[in-house]
C-alpha cells in the first residue's frame, strides 16, 4: 500500500520529534548524580569528647572508609541539645544534614522543657524522618575519686548515706539539661530521697573535665565516653544504670541491685535522623548503608568495648522507638520533678 505523501511527513516529523526529545531526556537523566553526591554533615548537638560524639565520629568514619562516602561531624552544643537539633530541623530535606539524636533531643525534652513554659525549636516527631537506631547505651554512676577516698564512699549506699547526711552539698553534673545523664539523676534523687545541686554542661566532654578536677563531686555518664576515665583510674565507677550488669565493666553492680531499688533503670540511646521531608529512598539508602557499617567486626567490637550496644534497626522501628520513649520519659520527668537549670 502506497503512504501518501502528508501522511509520510507527518509521521516523519512524529518520529523526528521522539528522537529529540530521546536526545534531550537523556542528557537530563545523566545529569542526576546518584545519591550521595557531596559531603554529608552529621550534627552532633553536643561538644567533642561526649558518647553522642564518639558515636558519630564512628559512623562518619566507617561510612568513610567502608562506604566511600565524605561525612563531617559538626558539633553545635547548647541548651540541652535542642540548637543542633533545631538547625537540623530546619535544614533542607536532601539527605546532606543529618542529626545524631538521642534520648534527650527526641524524647525527654518535649516533656521537660514544655513543662517549665519552654518552647523547643522543633518538634521531635513533625520535623523529622527517622533513620535508625545506631545505639544503646548505660549511664553509669561515677564520681570523684579523691572526694570518695575522703568521704569513704565505696558503694551506691555509701553515697546514699552521704548525701542524706549533707542535703544539698553534692554536686552532681550532667551533659545538659534534660538528656538521660541528667534524668538519671534526678530519677535517682527521687528514689532514694537526697538533694544533689544540678550542674548542666553543654555535653559530657567539659563536665567530665570539671569532676575529674574536683570541682564536682559526681555524674551520671554515658559509659562510652566515661570508659576511658574509669580506666585509667580518673573516676571511681560505682554502678550501671541499666537493668542488667554491663559486660564491658565487670564486677560493677547496677544501681538496682546496690541501692535496693527494683524500679530504677535509665539507659541511653542515639540514632540517626534526617529532616522531615526526606525522600524515603534516600533515608533507607543511609540506614542500610549505617546498619552495614554497625555489623562489621571493627565498629561492633570498638563500640562494645565502650559499653554500647550496637542497633541498626529500620526507619519504622526506629519510629515506634521514639514514641515509645517519649511516653515512657514523660512519666519519669513528671514523677522526678525535674526542672531546666
Amino acid at each position: 500500500m502506497t503512504v501518501p505523501c502528508t501522511l509520510r511527513r507527518t509521521l516523519l516529523r512524529a518520529a523526528l520529534a521522539g528522537a529529540a526529545a530521546g536526545v534531550i531526556a537523556l542528557p537530563a537523566a545523566a545529569q542526576t548524580p546518584p545519591y550521595p553526591a557531596k559531603p554529608i554533615t552529621i550534627v552532633v548537638p553536643f561538644t567533642p569528647g561526649g558518647t553522642t560524639d564518639i558515636l558519630a565520629r564512628a559512623v562518619a568514619a566507617e561510612l568513610t572508609r567502608g562506604a566511600g562516602w565524605n561525612v563531617i561531624v559538626d558539633n553545635r552544643p547548647g541548651a540541652g541539645g535542642n540548637i543542633g537539633s533545631t538547625l537540623v530541623a530546619k535544614a533542607a530535606p536532601d539527605g546532606y544534614t543529618l542529626l545524631m539524636g538521642t534520648v534527650g533531643t527526641h524524647a525527654i525534652n518535649q516533656t521537660l522543657y514544655s513543662q517549665n513554659g519552654v518552647r523547643l525549636g522543633f518538634d521531635p516527631i513533625k520535623d523529622f524522618a527517622p533513620i535508625t537506631l545506631v545505639a544503646s547505651v548505660p549511664n553509669v554512676l561515677v564520681v570523684n575519686p579523691a572526694f570518695a577516698q575522703k568521704n569513704k564512699i565505696n558503694s551506691v549506699k555509701d553515697l546514699i548515706d552521704y548525701a542524706k547526711a549533707n542535703p544539698g552539698k553534692l554536686n552532681m553534673a550532667s551533659s545538659g539539661n534534660g538528656t538521660s545523664i541528667h534524668l538519671a539523676g534526678e530519677l535517682f534523687k527521687t528514689q532514694t530521697g537526697t538533694s544533689m545541686v544540678h550542674v548542666p554542661y553543654k555535653g559530657s566532654g567539659p563536665a567530665l573535665t570539671d569532676l575529674i578536677g574536683g570541682t564536682m563531686d559526681l555524674m551520671f555518664d554515658n559509659l562510652p565516653s566515661a570508659m576511658p576515665q574509669i580506666k585509667g583510674g580518673k573516676l571511681k565507677a560505682l554502678a550501671v544504670t541499666s537493668a542488667k550488669p554491663s559486660p564491658a565493666l565487670p564486677g560493677v553492680p547496677t544501681v538496682a541491685q546496690a541501692a535496693g531499688l527494683p524500679q530504677y533503670e535509665a539507659s541511653s540511646w542515639f540514632g540517626l535522623l534526617a529532616p522531615a521531608g526526606t525522600p524515603p529512598a534516600i533515608v533507607s539508602r543511609i540506614q542500610q548503608t549505617v546498619a552495614k557499617s554497625l555489623a562489621s567486626p571493627a565498629v561492633k567490637e570498638k563500640l562494645e568495648a565502650q559499653g554500647a550496644e550496637p542497633v541498626g534497626d529500620t526507619p519504622e522501628q526506629f519510629a515506634a522507638h521514639i514514641r515509645a520513649e517519649t511516653a515512657k520519659w514523660a512519666a519519669v520527668v513528671k514523677a522526678s520533678g525535674a526542672k531546666v537549670d
